[in-house]
């Protein structure tokens, strides 16, 4: 698809419905916000494991191996986060966190019995909000590492008052309570599962950063407009589309467009389909003749597209 007919503007209108404009969750406060690093200075990403949340950190002591705990400030308070490896590359490098140290055994201890109290917790909410008849999704529960705090993640499709349900958890856990409104594309980042490729979502598998993504980008990879084609089980627009905008947006600059006229061999020729990812144009000629070209044998030249002579 090249250009969008007029049949298909309604369609478009739906989908448009899709679209995510930026991200719908708050980033991760920290704790200090450096300028330039010194060469000699480890800097590490860490992932808070309840919200798949990654992040930059700094420790002095002892080198950190991937896939061990720290502990770390967070903007909820002081919590648990795994090492993904360390940071090469330190220039520009903004917002990062001081590790206060690698987790104990008392504390990968407490955060097991934490995840216990928080399937009851899970429940014990969620049977809240059936009874309050609130409109929201509980999506997950996390009690911090070293504070008496409770957060309960959910969704919603619009604002809820949620103050008597505050007060139900407050009197029955006897604790610092913070529900947190979240995004359906936080809720597929934190609950994970599989995409229609088969492979784990992108949100939670290739980046946490949840960047915007629009029906051009659709568009400008010839996709059909079919929602369930080009939407993921959160109901917007697959993250892939961003991802993989880039390329084809370099691609498209080394061939023609759809629609180009261009003579070959003493006959006229139009460009019928623009394959990106194979490298290939297909053109349509006269007397129903077709033939593919692959994307080095095309070249622009006094503002028009020419076929280079084969060989």
């Amino acid at each position: 698809m090249s250009d969008i007919e007029d049949e298909d503007i309604s369609l478009l209108e739906d989908i448009s419905l899709l679209e995510d404009t930026g991200g719908e969750s708050e980033t991760i406060v920290i704790a200090s916000k450096g300028g330039a690093l010194a060469g000699d200075v480890p800097v590490y990403r860490l992932r808070l494991s309840y919200s798949h949340e990654s992040f930059l950190a700094i420790y002095g002591g002892s080198a950190l191996t991937p896939g061990s705990m720290v502990v770390v400030p967070t903007k909820y308070g002081k919590d648990l986060a795994k090492v993904l490896g360390p940071v090469n590359c330190k220039r520009g490098l903004v917002d990062i966190v001081q590790i206060e140290r690698p987790a104990t055994k008392e504390d990968l201890e407490r955060a097991e019995n934490n995840r216990t109290m928080e399937e009851d917790a899970f429940n014990i909410c969620r049977e809240r909000i059936k009874t309050r008849r609130l409109d929201m999704k509980l999506v997950h529960v996390h009690f911090l590492l070293e504070e008496a705090k409770i957060l309960f993640f959910f969704t919603a499709e619009s604002r809820i008052d949620f103050r008597d349900l505050v007060k139900d958890l407050v009197a029955t856990f006897r604790m610092r309570i913070e529900l947190r409104q979240i995004g359906v594309r936080d809720e597929a980042r934190i609950t994970c599962g599989l995409g229609i490729c088969g492979r784990g979502y992108c949100c939670n598998t290739v980046s946490d950063k949840l960047k915007p993504v629009s029906i051009k980008m659709a568009k400008d990879q010839n996709l059909s407009f079919n929602s369930m084609k080009i939407s993921g089980p959160c109901g917007r627009l697959l993250c892939c589309l961003s991802y993989e905008h880039n390329f084809y947006g370099e691609q498209v600059r080394l061939a023609p467009p759809s629609g180009a006229r261009m003579s070959y061999e003493n006959a006229t020729w139009s460009v019928a389909e623009v394959n990106a990812v194979k490298g290939q144009v297909r053109l349509n000629g006269p007397e129903g003749r077709s033939m593919t070209l692959p994307f080095d044998r095309f070249e622009r030249a006094d503002n028009r597209w020419h076929i280079k002579p084969a060989g």
